[in-house]
């Protein structure tokens, strides 16, 4: 999968759930890498945290190589919930990464360690709580208004974070390698010279639109094989 995914981007993946009709479920807005250009494609291995390190490492006890651990803590900005031995045990456990609805800790180590980290950002403070715990802890975590479960996968570049459905990844990917390819034609022609206008026969989408007012440019593009919308 992250191989696949290795030349794409989350925007792609994006406009591709759109064209499917696969649910678009992306991470809130401000998740991001600790280490810059960091990248991650893999199954979910989720986890929900309750003050408590125990969850994360039950988790990576059942991960297979190549998952992300998803950690939900509820998107909270008082506690930083993982930090550099959290994050070196994923390693250990062949764990590819983890995304956080939640915040991090000694970030200078998970520099260091370079495994892929997303998260809203860091907060020296660790937990100091010890919640009750849901019998969902390792079956799903909530991220922003998603739940994402073992039959998802997790995308994660600069862009953020999206979840899509496993047995919709393939077809998502492959229409996401269309869309990449038709785009880096389009930016070919536009530093050839050709701008995106005449690329788009904008005029010609004005004079019909005129004709017609509920003509619009996202019908026009599929109408003439471009790509930029969906």
């Amino acid at each position: 999968m992250y191989e696949a995914f290795e030349e794409l981007s989350t925007p792609l993946v994006a406009d591709a759930c759109v064209r499917l009709g696969v649910p678009l479920r992306a991470a809130p807005a401000g998740i991001g890498a600790v280490v810059e250009g960091a990248r991650l494609a893999g199954r979910a291995l989720p986890a929900r945290h309750y003050g408590s390190v125990d969850v994360f490492l039950e988790a990576y006890a059942a991960a297979r190589p190549g998952d992300v651990l998803v950690i939900d803590n509820g998107g909270r900005t008082d506690e930083a919930c993982i930090g550099d031995l959290t994050v070196l045990e994923a390693g250990a456990a062949d764990v590819a990464g983890l995304v956080v609805w939640g915040l991090h800790r000694d970030t200078p180590e998970l520099v260091e360690i370079g495994l892929p980290v997303f998260s809203y950002g860091a907060c020296p403070a660790g937990p100091v709580r010890v919640d009750p715990r849901e019998p969902e802890a390792l079956t799903t975590a909530r991220f922003g208004g998603h739940a994402v479960s073992a039959a998802d996968a997790v995308f994660a570049d600069a862009d953020g974070v999206l979840f899509v459905a496993a047995d919709r990844v393939a077809a998502v990917l492959e229409t996401a390698r269309g869309i990449h390819d038709t785009e880096r034609e389009q930016a070919r022609l536009i530093r050839a010279g050709r701008t995106l206008r005449d690329q788009t026969d904008f005029t010609g989408y004005l004079e019909r639109r005129a004709a017609d007012p509920s003509y619009t440019f996202r019908a026009h593009l599929r109408r003439i094989g471009g790509a930029i919308e969906e």
